[in-house]
C-alpha cells in the first residue's frame, strides 16, 4: 500500500504559518499596558500563617507606591461580620484621619439590596467605603447557583445591581474628587461561564451599559485549565468593548495559575489583579510578581515603568513578614532554588529570548550540589559561596575527582547532602583540595 509523501513546501508553509501566530501573541505580550491592582495588603495576607498588623501595612504601602503600583487594595470591608472591625478598617481609618493619599485606592465592597417595594439599602461595606473615604472599590457579585444561594437569586441581583452602581456614584468621591472606579468583580466567575454562559452573558450586556470602569472574575479555587479561563476571557471581552477594562485573578489549585493569566491576556484581557508575593488565599496564586517577571522575560517595555531591581527582594521580604517564615525554596521565579544553579547547562542569559536572568529582577544566581547532575562550574560556585575565594581558584582536576567521589559514595550506598557547607570542604579536601576555611 502506497502513502504519498508530504510535501516540504507545504510543510514549511504550515511551520511558518503556525510560528507567524506565536509571534502574533508575543507581539501582544510585549506591547500591552497592563492595568493591575496590587493586593499585597490583603490577599496575601489573607491565607498567610500571621497575618499583618496596622504597623506592617503602614510600612508596607510605600514599598509598593516605590516599586511603581498605581493602583493598590487597601483592605476588603468584611461582609460577614462586619461589626468586629479588622486591620483593614484601623488602615483606610488611619489613613483617613492622617490625610494620607489614597489616590489609586481600592477596597473590596458587596452589593446592595434593593426591596421588591423599590428600596434600596446599601451594604455596610459600602457605606464603610464612603466613611473611610477610599476613592475606589471591586464589588463583588455571584453568579453561579452554589455562590448567589445564600445570598439572592438572579431577580434581586438585576434589580439591586443599577442602584448599588448609582449609590456608589453619588456617593463615593474618587481620584481626585471626581467619579469612583468602579470594577465589578465576579467571584465565581469561571463557575458561572462553565455552569450558565447565558446568564453571564445577560450580565454582562447589563454592565456594559453602566457608569463603571470594568468587570473582573474569578478562578477562585484554580481548577480551570488555561484554554478554559481564554474561552471565558474572550467571550468577556466580546461583551465589554473598550475603554471598559477586564482584569483576571486566578488562583493555585492544579497548577494553571500563570499559564492562565497569559491565556486571558492573549484573549483580550486588560490586566490582573494580585499579590506581589505568591502567597494566596488557598495555597498560593497567579501573583503580579510573577507576572511582571514573565512580561519582563517575554520583552514588555511597560515593565520598565517599575523598580525591577525590586522586585525579587520585595516579594519574598513580603512573604516574609506575613508567615514569618522564609517562602519555600522551589518556588518558581520567587523561591532561592529558584536561580540556585545545579548544573552549568541551565544558566538563563540576557542574550537569549524567553531567558529571565535573575539579574533582571533584583537577584543573582546561586549554586545548589546535587550529587548527580552538578558539574565543575556549579561545584566551583558552591565552594566560592562557602569560602568567599573566586571560582577559578579551584583546580579542575580537583573539581573534577570531586563529581567522581560523589558518583562513587552512592554507589557504595552513602547519601550525604554535599551542599551543606562542611560536607563540601570535607568532599573537596578528599579530592585532593588544600584546606580552606569558611
Amino acid at each position: 500500500m502506497s502513502t504519498c509523501s508530504p510535501d516540504p513546501v507545504a510543510l514549511k508553509d504550515n511551520a511558518r504559518a503556525i510560528l507567524s501566530a506565536a509571534r502574533a501573541k508575543e507581539d501582544r505580550l510585549q506591547s500591552i499596558v497592563p492595568y493591575f491592582i496590587d493586593l499585597s495588603l490583603r490577599e496575601n495576607a489573607f491565607g498567610s500563617r500571621v497575618g499583618q498588623t496596622l504597623e506592617d501595612k503602614l510600612n508596607i504601602l510605600p514599598q509598593l507606591r516605590g516599586f511603581g503600583f498605581q493602583n493598590i487594595l487597601l483592605g476588603t470591608l468584611d461582609y460577614a461580620i462586619p461589626d468586629e472591625l479588622e486591620v483593614d478598617d484601623d488602615f483606610m481609618m488611619y489613613l483617613r484621619d492622617n490625610r494620607i493619599d489614597m489616590t489609586g485606592g481600592f477596597a473590596f465592597t458587596d452589593i446592595g439590596i434593593t426591596q421588591p417595594s423599590g428600596v434600596f439599602v446599601p451594604s455596610p461595606s459600602m457605606l464603610k467605603l464612603q466613611d473611610y473615604e477610599v476613592p475606589n472599590t471591586l464589588h463583588e457579585i455571584y453568579l453561579s447557583k452554589e455562590g448567589m444561594k445564600p445570598l439572592y437569586d438572579v431577580d434581586t441581583l438585576f434589580r439591586s445591581l443599577p442602584m448599588t452602581i448609582e449609590w456608589l456614584n453619588w456617593n463615593i468621591r474618587g481620584d481626585g474628587g471626581g467619579k469612583p472606579r468602579i470594577i465589578i468583580n465576579i467571584v465565581d466567575g469561571c463557575d458561572a461561564f462553565a455552569e450558565n454562559p447565558d446568564l453571564v452573558g445577560e450580565v454582562l450586556a447589563f454592565l456594559a451599559r453602566q457608569q463603571i470602569e470594568g468587570v473582573s472574575f474569578e478562578d477562585d479555587r484554580g481548577t480551570f485549565m488555561p484554554f478554559q479561563v481564554g474561552a471565558y476571557t474572550a467571550i468577556a471581552r466580546s461583551y465589554l468593548p473598550a475603554p471598559l477594562k477586564l482584569l483576571v485573578h486566578m488562583h493555585s489549585g492544579g497548577g494553571f495559575e500563570n499559564a492562565s493569566l497569559i491565556e486571558a491576556l492573549l484573549n483580550g484581557a486588560d490586566g490582573v489583579w494580585g499579590g506581589l508575593p505568591k502567597r494566596a488565599a488557598i495555597i498560593g496564586h497567579a501573583s503580579l510578581g510573577e507576572l511582571i517577571a514573565n512580561l519582563v522575560r517575554v520583552g514588555n517595555l511597560d515593565m520598565k515603568n517599575y523598580r525591577l531591581d525590586q522586585l525579587l527582594p520585595l516579594a519574598t521580604a513580603l512573604q516574609a513578614v506575613d508567615d514569618e517564615q522564609p517562602i519555600p525554596e522551589d518556588l518558581p521565579i520567587l523561591g532561592s532554588n529558584a536561580y540556585r544553579l545545579t548544573l552549568e547547562f541551565f544558566r538563563q542569559t540576557d542574550t537569549r529570548f524567553m531567558d529571565l536572568v535573575p539579574e533582571a529582577i533584583g537577584g543573582k544566581y546561586g549554586y545548589r550540589i546535587c550529587p548527580l547532575g552538578s558539574d565543575a562550574p556549579v561545584i566551583a560556585g558552591r565552594l566560592s559561596e562557602v569560602t568567599g575565594l573566586s571560582p577559578d581558584s579551584f583546580p579542575a582536576d580537583v573539581l573534577e575527582m570531586m563529581i567522581r567521589l560523589m558518583r562513587r559514595d552512592l554507589r557504595g550506598g552513602e547519601r550525604i547532602v554535599y551542599d551543606d557547607p562542611d560536607q563540601i570542604l570535607k568532599l573537596y579536601q578528599r579530592a585532593g583540595g588544600k584546606n580552606v576555611e569558611r
